[in-house]
């Protein structure tokens, strides 16, 4: 395409900031891309839909084509089409006729309409990817928009700061959290604006929750085998655009909307943090669609096998791992962080199978090239970083593997817990230790209880409510035969599978939830709630709800039983037990406090006590507390997971009278007095917390 009849100029602009930069001017044009022969980008009317002209990059400066274009501002659509070897079997997937997003993209327009032009070769063919297809996948591919970063005026913006011991996570979905909900205007449910309502942040800021952590909202496509079945990519773990938000959830304001949520959840001084995947791409294996990365630079962007690198190293086990050893690569991730919190200001990210950024050709490596970046960034240093510290390559579990810094959650603490309340026999040893910020794992290299991410429920997995309400997961309908989700749920469904009129069953039930909320908050770690909890949403025991758009994933918030408020009630009040008693959110390992552990005779804990029952009693004590109006230098804590009452004898600590603050055995007990060595009777399945008279 001749450019000149276009009436578009080139000039040869800059290699030293990647991505479409407008300057007030024009836009410079800059794109990584170490094996490639030639780059061109493709400018489009505001519609997407015509190719309006076809510029070859001028400049090729330390592995990146650049060019400066003058007159384009912002609102532009553009892409590339990258020339270079069709090579597959040496790693290179080169196709001219693919179009492709850019990755730096800070916004991207149009849906992905999935065709067979969007596979970069013959699928037709017995050796389908080492052929080369010439149809061009333009029509069917999003395009990128110029935007100018600097529009949106943050002043008078704070970063609420939220110390890590003061840290409460709630981990929601966008949609998911606001399509339901009555008191959020109809236009703006499922949308960064309707997470931003007044209605919503409101709410969150009731329950005492300090940090909103929002599942992934960097770009993602719906794959085309669900679209086949009807269903959609609800989560967002395939990410296309690192730096564009999902415009799936626009609103009224467009991109402005999560820029406006963003202020909004700070004018609560609550943070936001990012459920980021930089681990793959949406563009698969080797037989997946060429979208970006791999036209752009497949070799350099992606880990390929070491002996035949027309194959990919799958660890993600997603069809591709991203290749964070390549510089270019790991600064497309660290740029693409910084832009997050500098011009989007969250306020901290967690890190989808966070051991993939670890990995070096070697394997894991804490001191691996993205750790190091991370510690040494004035930037990234300084916000909340969250791991999960798995991944399915080997030696891709990582938990307490993480370098001094990062928090890491913790599925330890969520599987004991769960044991522990359930029943299971000789799991109070681990308990015990989960229950004090997992010392046995985070007390190393000067790491703080808080490193501990605690969490009974996520999105991946069963609902609390669901936890106690079914044995089996029931995932009918993903249209996968009930195959897809884990079955290893550590759940009980007390006597019935999923919801039941025995009035029994659901006495239990809400008890066990009431255990299950009060351990979480009044543990030593960070606590992460997942929306809905507080008042025990269910998915109706589907435990994989990544395809699930619709009410079983959505919050509901009509028409729930009083049970759910009563439990909402009694989320509010341990969580603002916690925020108010320091000796709940222990800062250090090194702060002198007293830890004793009991058993229901009185007496201490001793070392062939643990394996013979699982009632406890525990007492925490700082002495540097003493004298604080209202502040508790002492606390004690009994558990009793099993189904009968235990005749508890209070241990004979110092002196004075305990006083009942909290019991699960009914919510809304408590100030009962209680003297040294006399027996309490803690009913079963319940704890109990005593503060010192």
């Amino acid at each position: 395409m001749d450019t000149q009849s276009h009436n578009f100029a080139v000039e040869v602009g800059s290699w030293l900031e990647l991505g479409a930069n407008f300057d007030g001017q024009g836009t410079n044009f800059a794109i990584f891309s170490a094996h490639a022969d030639r780059v061109e980008v493709c400018l489009f009317d505001p519609a997407g839909k015509t190719e309006i002209a076809r510029i070859e990059l001028p400049e090729y400066t330390h592995e990146v084509w650049h060019g400066y274009l003058p007159g384009v501002k912002p609102g532009q659509l553009y892409a590339y089409r990258v020339h270079g070897p069709f090579d597959p079997e040496n790693g290179h997937r080169f196709n001219a006729n693919k179009l492709l997003i850019d990755p730096y993209a800070r916004e991207l327009v149009g849906a992905f309409d999935w065709n067979d032009a969007h596979f970069a070769y013959d699928l037709l063919h017995e050796d389908k990817d080492l052929t080369f297809d010439e149809r061009d996948s333009a029509p069917y591919t999003p395009k990128c928009r110029v935007i100018d970063p600097f529009a949106f005026d943050w002043t008078g913006d704070s970063r609420p700061n939220i110390p890590w011991p003061a840290t409460i996570v709630y981990e929601t979905h966008v949609k998911g959290f606001t399509m339901l909900n009555p008191r959020i205007p109809e236009n703006q449910r499922g949308t960064f604006e309707g997470m931003g309502h007044k209605a919503t942040v409101d709410y969150i800021k009731s329950l005492g929750i300090t940090s909103v952590e929002l599942m992934p909202v960097h770009e993602f496509p719906d794959d085309q085998h669900l679209l086949d079945k009807g269903l959609h990519n609800f989560w967002g773990y395939n990410t296309i655009g690192f730096f564009a938000p999902a415009s799936r959830y626009y609103g009224p304001a467009g991109l402005q909307g999560f820029r406006d949520m963003v202020r909004a959840f700070h004018d609560a001084n609550i943070e936001v943090i990012l459920d980021v995947v930089y681990n793959h791409t949406a563009e698969g294996n080797e037989l997946g669609p060429t979208l970006s990365l791999k036209g752009i630079d497949n070799f350099s962007y992606y880990r390929t096998l070491a002996d035949n690198h027309r194959y990919y190293v799958n660890d993600t086990g997603t069809g591709n791992t991203v290749n964070t050893s390549h510089p270019r690569v790991l600064q497309m991730v660290m740029d693409s962080l910084r832009y997050w919190v500098d011009h989007m200001h969250v306020d901290g990210f967690r890190f989808d199978l966070g051991t993939i950024l670890g990995r070096e050709p070697a394997g894991f490596d804490e001191r691996g090239g993205f750790f190091d970046a991370i510690t040494q960034c004035p930037t990234l240093s300084k916000v909340k970083l969250i791991g999960e510290p798995w991944d399915i390559g080997p030696g891709g579990y990582q938990v307490g593997g993480f370098p001094p810094g990062w928090a890491e959650w913790n599925d330890k603490y969520r599987d004991t817990t769960r044991e522990y309340w359930k029943g299971d026999q000789n799991t109070a040893p681990d308990f015990a230790a989960r229950l004090l910020g997992s010392g046995d794992i985070y007390d190393l290299r000067g790491r703080r209880p808080w490193s501990s991410v605690n969490f009974l429920a996520a999105h991946d997995g069963f609902t609390l409510n669901d936890m106690v309400s079914y044995n089996e997961k029931h995932n009918e309908a993903n249209g996968e035969d009930n195959n897809d989700g884990h079955n290893d749920n550590r759940s009980y469904n007390y006597g019935a599978e999923g919801p039941t009129g025995d009035e029994g069953i659901n006495a239990v039930r809400e008890r066990q939830k009431r255990n299950f909320l009060a351990t979480l908050f009044l543990s030593h770690g960070t606590p992460m709630l997942l929306a809905g909890d507080e008042f025990g949403r269910s998915q109706m025991g589907n435990n994989n709800g990544y395809c699930q758009d619709s009410e079983i994933s959505w919050v509901q918030w009509e028409g729930l039983p009083e049970t759910n408020e009563a439990l909402r009630t009694f989320t509010r009040h341990v969580i603002a037990l916690r925020h108010k008693q320091p000796i709940f959110r222990r800062e250090s390992w090194r702060d002198g406090m007293e830890v004793n552990w009991f058993n229901a005779g009185g007496g201490y804990q001793q070392p062939d006590h643990w394996l013979e029952g699982s009632t406890l009693g525990l007492h925490l004590g700082r002495r540097d507390l003493e004298g604080q109006p209202g502040i508790w230098s002492d606390a004690l804590l009994l558990f009793n997971p099993f189904e009968g009452t235990v005749p508890f004898k209070i241990p004979p600590l110092n002196k004075g009278r305990w006083i009942l603050e909290l019991t699960t055995a009914d919510s809304t007990l408590r100030g009962q007095e209680i003297d040294q060595e006399e027996d309490f009777e803690l009913e079963g399945r319940s704890l109990a917390v005593f503060r010192r008279g």
